[in-house]
């Protein structure tokens, strides 16, 4: 259906072409325009218009407006004005002066139109990199000298079978962690003298609960 419609609309604009085609060529011959100069008229105005038209396209700009409605004036002109409305065989003197200045009018839109200003692309914006984190790698990430590594506390569910006799699981304190534990530790007790607890050893040292318990349990 859609290619039938488009050979449809393919033979009307031939149909279309060739008719108005005829009509700037009879007003340019009735103009005083005789042999080949009568047919480049029509191909001049033809011309411009599609000219103007692609720059429409590719940008709505006063210029491009401003030639496409000159092309589309001369060339309805010319239609109207063979439909009987004008005395082919006397021009008037203005019609005569229309059709001898086109060419000049012509060849000053489509120098125009072809120097006008590209409108600015935007470049492309580049795809940032994919980040593959240590952990995608297949290998946990090795902490710095003195970081303090968070371990997460959530229990995990318990698997099927009997249930462990100790619901705590174990954690690994690092022995660089558990130093600075200890001097913490030392500082608390020469200022209040009460051995530090682990709710205080959790907000000093910012660990989960779990890891402050660890810790205390080493420390005592």
């Amino acid at each position: 259906m859609r290619r039938a419609l488009y050979h449809l609309v393919l033979v009307q604009a031939v149909i279309s072409g060739a008719l108005s085609f005829s009509h700037l060529h009879d007003l340019a011959q009735a103009a005083g325009q005789a042999g080949w100069k009568a047919w480049a008229y029509p191909v001049s105005v033809d011309l411009l218009m599609v000219a103007a038209w692609r720059r429409l396209r590719a940008q709505r700009s006063p210029l491009a407006w401003c030639w496409f409605l000159t092309a589309l004036t001369a060339s309805l002109g010319a239609n109207v004005a063979t439909a009987g409305f004008l005395d082919m065989q006397h021009p008037p003197a203005l019609l005569r002066l229309g059709i001898a200045g086109w060419p000049a009018v012509a060849f000053l839109g489509g120098t125009l139109l072809a120097h006008a200003p590209e409108p600015p692309s935007t470049p492309a914006q580049p795809l940032p990199e994919p980040v593959v984190s240590d952990v995608e790698g297949g290998r946990a990430p090795e902490p710095e000298p003195g970081e303090v590594v968070p371990v997460d506390d959530t229990p995990a569910l318990p698997a099927a079978g009997p249930a462990p006799v100790d619901p705590v699981p174990a954690v690994r304190v690092p022995p660089a962690l558990v130093a600075h534990a200890r001097k913490l530790a030392d500082d608390h007790h020469a200022r209040t003298g009460d051995p530090i607890d682990a709710e205080t050893l959790r907000t000093r040292l910012g660990v989960p609960a779990s890891m402050a318990v660890a810790i205390s349990a080493q420390l005592a």
